[in-house]
């Protein structure tokens, strides 16, 4: 079974929440094998405190560093180098579902020669990719989908969250890549609106998996 990678078209595009959904929806286990920055919390943490079902495990980050930047600095200010052959071998053992979240989008170091994008390729994981809509989101969500078609990844689609205007089916259109769903601004993150979104989501999950 393949796992499920979710990435975005950037930092701060709503990935984690997503990712409760989507595993909230599939009743799958969720791991981020890459945290930088973490004074707030983990998005871990976030994700357990978002699931209601019993049947998700929640697996502990393989690299866990403080400082809020790119991998590869972040590990650097640590004296640390994160190996894409250490996370494969670290792959969670399960028969769920797996969720994986990356950090920040796929062209984000991991360490001086390699990428999120190169972490894709060897897990040969599925893709969702998250969009928010907001100012300049066509532009990073085109731009995204062209690496991933050169690259020939294996692509389910997108997820859009937020309402700042509606086009998400011009991007769908352009990039190739299906609409998986549409999450509307969410006014309070909690138990009940992730599974409520989750429940909407679900159908659509599995007609894309």
């Amino acid at each position: 079974m393949k796992p499920i990678f979710i990435t975005g078209t950037g930092t701060d595009v709503g990935k984690t929440i997503i990712a409760a959904i989507v595993t909230e929806a599939l009743h799958a286990d969720y791991w981020k094998p890459i945290q930088a920055g973490y004074t707030g919390g983990t998005d871990s943490l976030s994700v357990a405190e978002m699931i209601t079902n019993k049947k998700t495990a929640i697996h502990p980050e393989l690299y866990k560093l403080k400082l809020p930047a790119s991998p590869h600095i972040a590990a650097r200010e640590e004296g640390k180098k994160i190996s894409i052959k250490k996370i494969i071998k670290h792959l969670p053992e399960t028969k769920n579902i797996l969720i994986i979240e990356g950090a920040g989008g796929l062209m984000v170091p991991l360490n001086e020669k390699s990428l999120i994008l190169h972490l894709i390729k060897k897990l040969k994981a599925k893709v969702i990719i998250v969009s928010k809509n907001e100012l300049g989101s066509i532009n990073h969500s085109l731009l995204t989908a062209a690496v991933f078609k050169k690259e020939k990844i294996d692509v389910a689609g997108w997820v859009f969250n937020e309402d700042f205007m509606n086009y998400d089916d011009e991007i769908a259109s352009w990039s190739g890549y299906p609409i998986i769903a549409t999450v509307k601004h969410l006014p309070e993150i909690s138990k009940e609106s992730i599974k409520e979104a989750a429940v909407k989501m679900k159908r659509k999950l599995q007609n894309f998996l």
